[in-house]
C-alpha cells in the first residue's frame, strides 16, 4: 500500500465516521488486533473508535474534525487537527478524562480543541494509533475548571 493510500483511508475515517457518523469506516480501515496506544487494554481498537466517535457525536451534534496539517512517511501517517462542536449533548466516557464525572450534562458551550495522530499503517490496516488531545483546553472550554484570576509579575 502507498503512503498516499494511507493518507487518503485517514481523511476518510475522520470526514465518514468523525464528520458523518458513518461507523462502516472504521471496519474497513482499523485492523483487528491493532493498538490505540492511549488506551492499550482495549479488547478492540476498532470497537473502542466507535464508542469515541459515538460519544463525541452524542455529546458535539455538530461535530466536526478539520485536518490542517497531514505528512506521511513509509508505513505511518502523522496529522494535526482541530475537533469544533457545541455541547448540546452529555458528554460520557470514553471521551471524558479518567478524573472528570461520570457524564457531563449539556453546557451549550462550544469547543476547539487541537489533537495530533500518530498511525502507523500495515497491508491497507491502521494497526497502531498514538494520539494527543488537549483534554485540559476542552475541560476549561465546557467549564470544568475554575476560574483563575491573572498572576502579576
Amino acid at each position: 500500500m502507498s503512503i498516499d493510500t494511507a493518507v487518503l483511508l485517514v481523511r476518510r475515517v475522520f470526514e465518514e465516521a468523525f464528520n458523518q457518523g458513518q461507523l462502516d469506516v472504521i471496519d474497513e480501515v482499523v485492523a483487528i488486533g491493532g493498538v490505540d496506544h492511549q488506551h492499550p487494554d482495549e479488547p478492540s481498537f476498532g470497537g473502542h473508535l466507535k464508542d469515541v466517535v459515538l460519544a463525541l457525536r452524542e455529546a458535539f451534534p455538530d461535530l466536526h474534525v478539520g485536518i490542517t496539517e497531514m505528512i506521511g512517511q513509509g508505513e505511518w501517517v502523522a496529522c494535526h487537527v482541530i475537533m469544533t462542536g457545541t455541547q448540546t449533548g452529555p458528554l460520557r466516557p470514553p471521551v471524558l478524562p479518567p478524573a472528570g464525572p461520570p457524564v457531563l450534562p449539556p453546557t451549550g458551550r462550544a469547543v476547539r480543541v487541537p489533537h495530533m495522530y500518530m498511525l502507523r499503517f500495515e497491508d491497507g490496516k491502521n494497526t497502531e494509533l498514538w494520539h494527543v488531545m488537549d483534554s485540559l483546553a476542552m475541560m476549561g472550554q465546557l467549564g470544568m475548571l475554575p476560574q483563575r484570576s491573572a498572576v502579576h509579575a
